[in-house]
């Protein structure tokens, strides 16, 4: 007994003793394994602007868009014939709704043709100002060669007319041969001319519209101006230059023919040439407008108020918003057609007359 009680004691004692000895032993922790922090390399997306988004138009309410799509392919060297240096600039202003449907188009091509020599030296009056194809009318001289016997003015305008209410896919989509020219039933009595530049050009003016503050009851006109007086003959040092300029002015105008929008742009296409008349130039490269130039055209490195041309053009057609073409005309300039009003010289540096000018032929065409 005595010895069965002796082994219980021992047995107790053991116990109690492994148990202090675990207490007393550190808790071991099963270390965490964290995972390397592999950061993915963060992709620079281009710093491209968000496209600003515009508010939903109001009911009536129209953007304005104008497009210019040019080329001076048919360019010729001089040799037993005069050389000529031609631009061709289909032009389109249109107005849309809030689903996208034309409301108004106006179609028109500025197309200047300046002559030069084998001798490289220019042959028009430099102070000639050309006149486009809707302003031309049957000066253009299609209508003896069309046969539907209608102008290029006439067929434009019914081109036109065609595409109000539809949208730049139905555009896209009208039917032409193989040559361009439109197969539609609805068009063929009227349109012979080929198409594809105006589908073209329609579909970028659409592209670019905005909201500029009219409305589908107003008016839309169109004021093309091209000057040649930047020409000069060629040297045996230096090439001669082509150049059509041609400024481009859209405005919509209300019932008391005051303006609503405007957009105006210019293109400079240059054609150089030696002094053997020879072209020098690339043809196939198109002329852009110095408003698709941007910061590209350089003009803000040299101007007094630290802007691009098309800046300084936005400030004009902006400031002329709610003004009727007399009051446009009647903006101040000094003898070199630069502004002199205090609410512009800040903004507009850049020669104006032009622009006024443009603005009364628009509202001219628009309530033809």
């Amino acid at each position: 007994m005595k010895r069965l009680l002796a082994i219980l004691l021992i047995v107790a004692m053991s116990i109690f003793a492994f148990v202090g000895c675990a207490k007393d032993q550190p808790e071991v922790q099963t270390p965490v394994t964290e995972e390397p922090k592999t950061e993915e390399p963060k992709e620079e997306e281009p710093k491209e602007e968000e496209p600003k988004e515009e508010e939903p138009l109001a009911e009536g309410a129209v953007k304005t868009g104008l497009a210019v799509v040019s080329s001076i392919e048919k360019s010729k060297d001089a040799g037993e014939k005069d050389g000529v240096a031609q631009t061709d600039s289909v032009i389109v202003a249109v107005t849309i709704d809030k689903d996208g449907k034309i409301v108004q188009t106006v179609i028109d091509t500025a197309q200047t043709q300046i002559g030069f020599s084998k001798e490289g030296k220019i042959l028009p009056d430099l102070n000639t100002v050309f006149k486009s194809k809707q302003e031309l009318k049957e000066e253009y001289g299609m209508g003896k060669a069309s046969t539907i016997d209608k102008e290029w003015y006439e067929q434009a305008n019914a081109l036109a007319e065609y595409v109000k209410g539809k949208t730049v896919e139905e555009v896209k989509g009208i039917a032409v041969d193989e040559s361009g020219v439109p197969t539609e039933a609805d068009l063929v009595s009227s349109v012979t001319i080929k198409i594809n530049p105006y589908k073209e050009a329609i579909e970028k003016a659409v592209t670019n519209a905005q909201n500029l503050g009219a409305d589908a009851s107003d008016k839309l006109g169109l004021g093309v101006v091209t000057t040649i007086a930047k020409s000069k003959d060629a040297t045996a040092d230096a090439a001669g230059l082509a150049q059509a300029y041609t400024t481009y002015t859209v405005a919509t105008f209300d019932a008391d023919g005051k303006v609503t929008s405007a957009i105006i742009d210019a293109s400079q296409a240059n054609v150089n040439f030696d002094a053997s008349g020879k072209i020098t130039s690339d043809l196939t490269a198109a002329p852009i407008t110095k408003v698709e130039l941007g910061e590209g055209y350089g003009m803000k490195k040299a101007s007094a108020i630290g802007k691009e041309w098309y800046e300084q053009a936005d400030a004009f057609a902006g400031y002329v918003i709610g003004k009727t073409v007399e009051e446009i005309k009647g903006i101040a300039v000094d003898e070199t057609g630069h502004a002199t009003e205090e609410d512009l010289v800040s903004s507009v540096t850049v020669g104006i007359e032009d622009f006024q000018s443009n603005f009364e032929k628009a509202f001219k065409n628009a309530n033809m």
